[in-house]
């Protein structure tokens, strides 16, 4: 990404979720067209009932004997 950032293949990023977090790729900060925020992209309230409520359909869903919509795999 950075160096499709660097040759204008990507022209602007705005980024909230990191590889290695809380660690980041410190070239990030040298390309002015990267906006970085500390994961915090889904800082509101509308975005948090959702995720909660997103939550509780997944355990419905379970419970119903049904597949968990966000099923994590390994």
């Amino acid at each position: 990404m950075i160096d499709a950032l660097r040759s204008g293949q990507i022209a602007a990023a705005g980024l909230d979720v990191f590889h290695d977090e809380p660690h980041f790729d410190k070239r990030f900060l040298e390309l002015p067209q990267v906006f970085l925020t500390p994961h915090s992209g889904s800082a509101t309230m509308q975005t948090r009932n959702d995720l909660g409520l997103r939550g509780l359909d997944n355990i419905a869903a379970v419970l119903d004997g049904k597949p968990a919509i966000d099923a994590l795999t390994s």
